[in-house]
């Protein structure tokens, strides 16, 4: 149960975006910005995959969940690569530079000051340049911090695959600007 009086028509985030709207479009502009726009060289995917492996060292079950759905169709319709990051990603069918970012991401999400020059040299040494080793670490603070926002207000978190998968398919297409339907108005396959 919430910790505040919050509609559960909408699940986690998204009911505190319906809850308080003046600090949802910062806070909506900037995951737009870190995760969907096209303005770096790591795809909307591998950006959805740093956002989704924090959330889960962060333990935070909705963020894990809706934005490995995001990361899933963003990535091609891959769950399999979502989990195999999610497991280990120093054996997921990832690219070493993003491995090299996964690892500056785990740090960032238990203290900013445990990055090391020598995380930074091996991701530039295996390709990452600046802004995507810049935008790793502000994607890793920035989702410790939604994280928190999250678990801290105990927001309303459904376990349904299928439902995060609907949700992920919107953000994949839409982005974050744009209101999500009510968990009401999503039509999930009938199970027999």
């Amino acid at each position: 149960m919430p910790h505040i009086n919050l509609s559960n028509d909408f699940p986690g985030i998204r009911s505190l975006f319906m809850y308080r709207p003046v600090t949802a479009a910062p806070l909506n502009n900037l995951v737009q910005v870190l995760l969907h726009n096209p303005h770096s060289s790591l795809s909307a995917g591998e950006r959805e995959l740093i956002a989704t492996y924090t959330s889960n060292l962060n333990a935070c079950f909705y963020c894990t969940n809706i934005h490995g759905a995001i990361a899933k169709h963003q990535l091609g319709n891959d769950a399999e690569v979502v989990k195999q990051v999610l497991d280990n990603p120093e054996n997921a069918p990832i690219s070493n530079k993003l491995k090299a970012l996964l690892r500056i991401a785990a740090k960032v999400q238990v203290a900013g000051k445990n990055v090391t020059t020598a995380d930074v040299v091996l991701a530039r040494s295996q390709g990452a340049t600046d802004i995507e080793i810049h935008d790793t670490v502000l994607i890793a603070a920035a989702f410790c911090m939604y994280n928190r926002y999250v678990d801290g207000l105990a927001t309303w978190q459904p376990d349904n695959d299928e439902l995060y998968d609907k949700m992920g398919e919107q953000r994949a297409r839409e982005g974050y600007l744009t209101p999500p339907p009510k968990v009401s108005e999503i039509v999930l396959t009938e199970k027999i």
